[in-house]
């Protein structure tokens, strides 16, 4: 067995007061492909900067294969001090040569001639993966490298990754980059780490069964404490399970679209019922939208007709400069076209989560983000206690004191979606909603989405988000025309793919299998069907009445105690319902099987 390329042991580092790991054995082999895995918080990026001897850490030792090229791609590359992108990609500790920097950099779109200082974040983190490739790494180590990047250039990282003869360790978001590229999993949990030898398309069964067995360890120990204390992990395998059952609406409420567009997937406004009309959200008809002048003039959005019915979820796919942005101003009237017309719903209220979420002041506390510094923040007309609040965002009530500054990336996207999200609202607007967050949190985005009310408009590069979050798809190719899709990215490449093409694979969002029939439902399953709902209606009341009570501004102060056995009773309660819900909906698709 050759000797790996980088391996730790006993690694461990501190962050103040407490150890953000310690006790880690890690090795790195010559063509390992490693994903590594971890809530936002538990240190990935640190430990990627440890490994690439960025910092030091403050026990254990590091051993390397002599003159190893180990080479960090980080998730936001710091280009001053530089006149332009090229001489940034030609720098560093490994100089690249310049013509491998100027394949890579052309097969990626990127022009390494523009000024470092006004470069965009796409073309630095393009500069960057230039940089990066070019530099014969024998390690690679690349932190969110889809971050800024439009599908066109993903596929091209993807293809490039799978050709690679040297190991990479990578962070990412992205589902279907991690699933189609890793081939063994580094899970960082709780200031320890695992190793396994599967990609990452096996992660989530491996991290459930690794749950379920603490659990069962936990329950032979008597240690409730310790279950209690990890509510967010135990809370992230509900709402998996919960978002599967999300996956076959989505399906529903596909089907039912699927009858609004036309046959060749360019939208037709067909003369609708006046029910259809009243539900129309935004209506486009013949929109078309241009930019320049005499022979540089550029047709941007050609002849674009659509109506956007309540409820909608509306995923915007392409390549940059291909019209996403544009095409999203037509929509919400931030950009009038030249020719045609977009209506928007006089009663729209929209709320608009874009990039820019460093804007948010470093110096306040999380608190004063959410309630203005106080202890309660209404939520869509009811008033929540902050604590509890940021529970429902994966965060730990401590934090209501913690600066925004000393917040990681993806926490502070967190918080901003927490704070948006407790608006009144019936359009919701995101634009590339997924960068810088980790798993967890896109299940949780995926969740809300799935619940919202409203009509949802989203921009993003996340092939699997789309197929598991939006019910159309508008496909931009630059050429002007738009593809209007019922369904998501997989269906909109599977559209456009020659028929003799093989189809693309499509994994997520995938039709709800039918059930094999039995004779009838026994007994019990009955009585559980009959008795459920009437249960579920109890459980709500329950939580009605504990809310109200803890809407008393004054009962944390005056008891604590009171306060802290209501809010558990609410947990308590709510994990009841929705394992109530989850065995009436598994009883109500086996009555419906029997039906059929």
């Amino acid at each position: 067995m050759a000797a790996p390329i980088l391996s730790f042991e006993n690694l461990g580092l501190s962050q103040g007061t407490h150890w953000l790991f310690r006790n880690l054995d890690i090795f790195v082999g010559e063509r390992d492909r490693l994903a590594l895995i971890g809530r936002n918080g538990a240190g990935k990026t640190t430990l990627l900067k440890l490994i690439a001897g960025q910092i030091e850490p403050d026990e254990g030792t590091r051993s390397a294969r002599p003159g190893a090229r180990v080479i960090m791609l980080e998730q936001d590359p710091d280009v001053s001090g530089f006149a332009t992108l090229r001489d940034f990609a030609l720098a560093g500790q490994f100089a690249p040569p310049a013509h491998e920097v100027d394949a890579i950099a052309s097969q990626l779109g990127t022009d390494l001639n523009r000024e470092a200082a006004t470069a965009s974040g796409g073309e630095r983190r393009r500069a960057a993966i230039a940089r990066a490739l070019a530099s014969e790494p024998d390690l690679l180590l690349l932190d969110e490298p889809t971050n800024h990047l439009d599908i066109d250039a993903i596929d091209w990282l993807e293809g490039w990754l799978s050709r690679y003869n040297g190991a990479f360790i990578v962070i990412s978001h992205d589902r279907a980059f991690l699933t189609r590229l890793t081939r063994q999993t580094l899970w960082l949990d709780r200031g320890g780490i695992r190793r396994n030898e599967i990609g990452f398309g096996g992660f989530e069964d491996w991290m459930e069964a690794v749950y379920a067995e603490e659990a069962r360890a936990a329950e032979k120990l008597d240690a409730k404490l310790k279950i209690e204390a990890h509510w967010l992990e135990r809370g992230v395998t509900a709402r998996r399970k919960r978002n599967q059952g999300r996956l076959a609406k989505l399906w529903e409420m596909r089907a039912q679209r699927a009858a609004m567009v036309g046959p060749q997937g360019v939208a037709k406004i067909a003369v609708a019922s006046d029910d259809n009309k009243t539900k129309s959200v935004i209506t486009a008809q013949h929109v078309t939208k241009q930019f320049g002048a005499g022979e540089n003039q550029r047709a941007i959005i050609k002849d674009f007709s659509l109506r956007i019915q309540r409820g909608d979820r509306i995923g915007i796919v392409g390549g940059n400069g291909a019209g996403k942005t544009t095409l999203l101003k037509l929509l919400t009237g931030e950009l009038a076209p030249d020719a045609g017309e977009v209506k928007q719903a006089k009663s729209l209220d929209m709320i608009f989560i874009d990039q820019q979420r460093s804007l948010m002041q470093p110096d306040k506390r999380v608190r004063d983000v959410l309630a203005e510094g106080g202890d309660w923040i209404d939520v869509r007309g009811s008033r929540k206690h902050v604590h509890g609040y940021l529970k429902e965002f994966l965060f730990d009530p401590s934090l209501a004191e913690a600066r925004v500054g000393t917040l990681s990336g993806g926490e502070r996207s967190r918080l901003l979606f927490a704070r948006e999200f407790a608006r009144e609202s019936n359009l919701l607007v995101l634009d590339e909603p997924t960068n810088d967050l980790d798993l967890e949190t896109l299940d949780l985005l995926q969740e809300v989405i799935a619940d919202y009310e409203g009509t949802v408009l989203i921009v993003s590069h996340d092939r699997d988000f789309l197929d598991r979050t939006v019910t159309v798809t508008l496909g931009l190719d630059g050429s002007g025309t738009i593809d209007v899709i019922v369904g998501g990215y997989a269906d909109w490449v599977a559209k456009r793919q020659p028929k003799n093409a093989p189809r693309v694979e499509k994994k997520t969002a995938a039709p709800p299998a039918q059930k094999t029939a039995a004779t009838k439902l026994s007994y019990k399953d009955q009585r559980d069907f009959d008795l459920i709902p009437k249960r579920i209606e109890e459980i709500e009341a329950a939580i009605a009445r504990d809310e109200e009570a803890l809407a008393d501004p004054n009962l944390y102060s005056r008891d604590p105690k009171k306060f802290d056995t209501l809010t558990r009773a609410i947990e308590k309660a709510r994990a009841e319902k929705d394992a109530a819900e989850e065995r009436w909906l598994e009883l109500a698709e086996k009555a419906e099987g029997l039906g059929a």
